[in-house]
């Protein structure tokens, strides 16, 4: 049985290392600053790409299957859906 490795450069991990202090600087940066309903859905959208870079690179999920990056998707829909009707809960006590 063959085993395919992916080795990611240290090049582009740096790149998405400083790319990720880059999104945390600008995540301070949405929460100091009072931008209104801006300010949460900046900060979800943020901490969106931020999270994405983290699973394909660091966890390696670009250089997984179909099926595996299918159920990680599917499992992510799910919580983002729970997170939605938690916000609903609260926009409307």
């Amino acid at each position: 049985m063959s085993e395919q490795q992916h080795i990611v450069s240290y090049g582009k991990l740096t790149a998405i290392w400083l790319g990720l202090l880059a999104l945390t600087a600008l995540t301070v940066w949405v929460a100091r600053h009072n931008v209104g309903i801006g300010h949460v859905w900046g900060s979800l959208a943020i901490a969106v790409v931020k999270g994405g870079l983290v699973i394909a690179f660091f966890m390696h999920m670009k250089y997984e299957g179909r099926l595996l990056r299918w159920l990680l998707f599917f499992a992510l829909s799910v919580l983002a859906i729970f997170i939605g009707f938690t916000f609903f809960d609260v926009l409307y006590r």
